[in-house]
């Protein structure tokens, strides 16, 4: 792509929801890379330490809620500042909440953004964020160029948009068609609202699909034991995939995926999945892979938990753990293993949209009122389980592959999620949007 074509993609090192959205986007930015808002180079002291404050609180929230009864309540009140109102009734929800108020205050009395929106200003190209606060702070500083700012869940609250919707030039990238629903009834102007998708990773998807439809392919195989799915939707599969993608043998063990979140939490889940399948493992008649993101924290844990259960010399072969320094690394290792698993085990976050890659998802209990709505979209779809007792992950994980439940949901995300989101914003930014493709075929979702 042309240089003077890309744009500014801007991300917050916050957990790993707004970045693994940029990820994908790098092909369009500047020298293809991300800009953080909240530790770019040259970013002012004042700036780093509200971020850093903030991020902090998230992270300390998201742990202690396992606390027994404070935890739950300390959560319970940060949740309820960023909650997500019922969509029905079809209610006005225009007016500023206290979380947005807050955070104007900061832009307002401590020149929060100013900096970073001066610096890129001298050279306005698109903007593209996939957090609000960067797009928020873009509307106040009249940042010269167009601003885009890509939500990354399934429902959003009010403080994405800004104090004054209608006056304001920030337009928005709808991964689902009822983010574009909940944003008109926070104000926003119809115009400013594309339904895009959400992007994924290219090296996942492929021109013209050609990657994920031969990994989901493979994958029905292994998820569908008994042929109970696969022979009674064949030709719909073959009309699909390509009959070419449908191999007639095992391409690769069942493949199970654990993924903890941003902060951390909900590592000890990981292990007691790993001790209810230990037999599976140790007969090697299963793989699983634990996600454990940039925290070596996490990863030490996830070894010394499977040394416990006698599985050492499984690491590294049929048990592999996932862990990089640094979140571009972790990106590119994860998306590589993506297409050697059968099944996402995770929270309902951002992970939730890769069901278009044609996987099924165990959701773990969510966190905050964005993964409620996530888990819900899931389950409208038909891609998404809530998990049973862990303990027993031995008994009913193999109860639904028997059923060819998982083969239905993998095709289910497939051709009802969105593999598009990375060429629909392409286009809109390049301002085509009549040639985006339709995301999804459920609605209102």
């Amino acid at each position: 792509m042309d240089s003077e074509k890309k744009a500014y993609v801007v991300a917050v090192d916050m957990g790993y929801g707004h970045q693994r959205a940029a990820y994908p986007l790098r092909k369009l930015a500047v020298n293809n890379k991300i800009i953080n808002t909240n530790s770019y180079r040259g970013i002012p002291k004042s700036d780093k330490k509200i971020w850093q404050t903030s991020r902090e609180s998230y992270e300390f929230i998201s742990r202690f809620k396992k606390v027994p009864i404070l935890g739950e309540a300390a959560f319970d009140i940060f949740n309820l500042l960023q909650s997500i109102p019922d969509f029905y009734p079809k209610e006005n929800h225009s007016a500023p909440t206290l979380q947005l108020k807050y955070i104007y205050h900061q832009i307002k009395s401590k020149k929060w953004g100013k900096h970073l929106i001066e610096e890129l200003s001298k050279r306005p190209r698109p903007l593209i964020t996939t957090f609000f606060i960067p797009a928020l702070m873009a509307d106040y500083y009249n940042y010269p160029g167009e601003i885009y700012c890509l939500a990354t869940d399934t429902d959003i609250s009010r403080a994405w948009v800004p104090m004054n919707p209608r006056k304001s030039k920030i337009k928005y990238f709808s991964p689902s068609y009822r983010v574009a629903q909940r944003l008109k009834l926070y104000g926003v102007d119809e115009k400013n609202i594309f339904v895009t998708g959400f992007p994924l990773p290219d090296e996942n998807v492929g021109k013209n699909e050609i990657i994920v439809k031969q990994d989901l392919g493979k994958r029905l195989f292994n998820l569908d034991p008994k042929k109970i799915y696969t022979s009674n939707y064949r030709e719909t599969i073959c009309q699909h995939l390509g009959a070419k993608n449908f191999p007639k043998k095992k391409c690769h063990p069942l493949t199970l995926m654990f993924a903890v979140g941003g902060a951390g939490a909900q590592r000890e889940l990981g292990i007691r999945i790993v001790k209810s399948l230990r037999k599976e493992l140790k007969n090697n008649t299963l793989n699983i892979i634990l996600v454990a993101g940039i925290h070596n924290d996490v990863s030490r844990y996830f070894r010394n938990g499977i040394n416990k259960l006698g599985l050492r010399k499984n690491l590294d072969k049929n048990i592999k753990i996932i862990y990089s320094q640094n979140k571009h690394n972790y990106f590119k290792k994860f998306n590589r293993a993506l297409r050697h698993t059968d099944i996402l085990w995770t929270k309902p976050s951002e992970l939730s949209f890769y069901t278009a890659l044609g996987l099924p998802i165990i959701m773990s209990e969510p966190l905050g009122s964005q993964e409620v709505f996530n888990q819900h979209w899931l389950r409208t779809l038909g891609s998404g389980i809530n998990q049973e007792n862990p303990d027993y992950t031995n008994q009913w994980l193999f109860d639904w592959l028997d059923s060819g439940w998982f083969a239905e949901a993998a095709m289910d995300g497939f051709l009802k999620a969105s593999t598009q989101g990375l060429e629909n914003i392409d286009k809109v930014i390049h301002h085509k949007p009549e040639k985006t493709v339709s995301i999804t075929k459920v609605l209102p979702y």
